[in-house]
């Protein structure tokens, strides 16, 4: 009998693992992947915390309670405040241990942010390489505590049900190696911590409503954990939290699809001389605008979530290229190749043909932008606005919104207990991580840190509270 089984080795199983067995707990961590890690193989790994002791060295003052207003104002009131209650009241120590266990973040940090809606104050940080530099933290510890038979691991082990008594609480799993043999390990209690199903082209748009389009997310993000919780009369939620970016760049018909290149549309760091349309040939944000969350909000109005960049030769003779790392020749190179996300023509009318979009309302757009440019008096107020899109070749890139994690979730009360839909929890079993879906600790919005620390810290407080040994 295993006082803890954990169902995934990534970011919340690792600490639970951890902390459990440093406890003297007997603690089966399994996994369906050749080796631990999960999501932070591919992830930024950017966390935030408030009144971390580094805030403290230098000289920042902050407070949980700050930051829960910060998270609470960025998402809109949208993300749950038990669970965001819970994991900022908790960060600061989660973070403050992963320091003294060996973590080292970037030497300015922490900082507001960049990427997402800033935060008031520095509390967010992340490593020289993303997620790997946090996953090289934890999973020594874990393979330590394996090699001292204080964890046992069983990985490429795929846990196929969870198992239930007369009562219906949980009392172990069946899991099938990689052999395709099944076996059932018994446990007092049990752990999902299995991940999100941003890998899953099926799940992820039957819960999020469009295509799957990313293909960088963890492969064994598949949603394991989301039919395993249902099963057993768990229930999901947080579709109304369903979220995208401000669009990527996929040079590709055929989905899900990696990034071609990162198109910079921060006007923090380029501004812009294009203009963004709509399939209807429409402007629909004011492109200088500085709110990421505005642009994004902006676009998940937009029909297939998708939008077109705009400009002529005289733009792209001009203008830094918009797409980073990329020479003008670059640029054009594309364009003569002629992918599906790249079209010109050299008129606006046989752009609008080549590209997909509405001949009328795109030629509508560039009079109306341009009458902006020579009145100083952009229609949407933009303020950056160098030179009219006057005369042919004209150029169109195609961008579409996309995510890299998964806003649905199982529903877990504030003690990350899985719960009925009536809110009853069931018997013996935790969730934690994604897999409590990102709409949860982020609402509809992308709060920077707001992944990695809660599962980190939600994975914490249960090593530390579930019962072992005789207790």
């Amino acid at each position: 009998m295993w006082d803890v089984i954990i169902v995934g080795g990534g970011s919340s199983g690792l600490p639970a693992a951890i902390f459990a067995a440093d406890r003297g707990g007997r603690v089966l961590l399994i996994d369906a992947a050749t080796e631990l890690g999960g999501t932070l193989w591919v992830a930024t790994g950017q966390m935030s915390a408030a009144g971390t002791r580094l805030q403290r060295e230098r000289g920042i003052a902050d407070s949980a309670d700050a930051h829960f207003e910060d998270v609470m104002r960025i998402s809109r009131g949208t993300a749950n405040p038990g669970l965001v209650r819970l994991a900022i009241d908790n960060a600061a120590d989660t973070f403050d241990w992963l320091m003294d266990v060996g973590f080292e973040p970037l030497p300015d940090h922490p900082v507001t942010g960049f990427g997402h809606e800033p935060y008031r104050e520095k509390r967010y940080y992340w490593g020289a390489e993303g997620g790997i530099t946090v996953k090289n933290v934890l999973v020594p510890r874990v393979e330590a505590l394996a090699a001292a038979g204080r964890i046992t691991l069983k990985l490429q082990h795929e846990v196929t049900a969870l198992r239930s008594n007369a009562d219906g609480r949980v009392i172990g799993v069946t899991a099938r190696d990689a052999e395709g043999t099944p076996h059932d390990f018994d446990g007092r209690n049990t752990v999902l911590a299995t991940g999100g199903y941003a890998s899953n082209p099926e799940m992820f748009e039957r819960l999020s409503g469009y295509p799957l389009y990313n293909a960088a997310p963890y492969p064994f993000s598949q949603g394991a954990g989301l039919v395993l919780g249902e099963a057993v009369g768990g229930y999901l939620r947080g579709h109304e939290n369903v979220f995208n970016n401000f669009g990527t760049l996929y040079n590709s018909e055929t989905y899900p699809a990696r990034s071609l290149g990162v198109v910079e549309t921060f006007p923090e760091r380029r501004e812009p001389w294009e203009i963004y349309v709509n399939a209807n040939g429409q402007r629909f944000i004011r492109e200088d605008i500085r709110s990421v969350d505005a642009r994004e909000m902006a676009l998940m109005e937009q029909s297939d979530r998708r939008y077109w960049i705009i400009f002529d030769q005289a733009i792209l003779d001009a203008a830094p290229p918009i797409i980073v790392g990329w020479s003008r020749e670059d640029m054009l190179r594309a364009f003569v190749e002629d992918g599906p996300a790249f079209s010109s023509a050299p008129t606006i009318e046989a752009l609008a043909e080549r590209a997909g979009i509405d001949a009328a309302g795109l030629a509508s757009a560039v009079s109306g932008f341009n009458y902006g440019v020579l009145t100083s008096n952009d229609f949407f107020g933009r303020t950056h606005a160098p030179q009219p899109i006057g005369s042919g070749p004209f150029y169109a890139i195609r961008m579409q919104g996309s995510s890299i994690s998964s806003a649905v979730g199982l529903a877990v009360d504030d003690d990350l207990r899985v719960v009925h839909r009536d809110g009853q929890p069931i018997g013996s079993l935790y969730a934690i991580g994604e897999l409590l879906g990102s709409g949860q600790t982020m609402g509809k919005a992308a709060c920077g840190g707001m992944m990695v620390t809660p599962a980190m810290t939600f994975g914490r407080l249960l090593g530390q509270r579930l019962p072992v040994g005789n207790a």
